[in-house]
């Protein structure tokens, strides 16, 4: 999660197999959109 964070511009979170949040690391990651990418950010190496 870390790596991805650092170097990627864009990245796709999925939940069962549908587009939960699209768009650039530094905004998903810090200020999640949905309950389920917040969930999954919490149990990450990357929290």
């Amino acid at each position: 999660m870390r790596f991805a964070f650092e170097v990627s511009s864009r990245v796709i979170f999925m939940n069962q197999g549908v587009i939960g949040e699209d768009g650039d690391p530094r905004v998903m990651f810090l200020k999640p959109q949905t309950e389920r990418l917040s969930e999954f950010l919490k149990t990450s190496s990357f929290a």
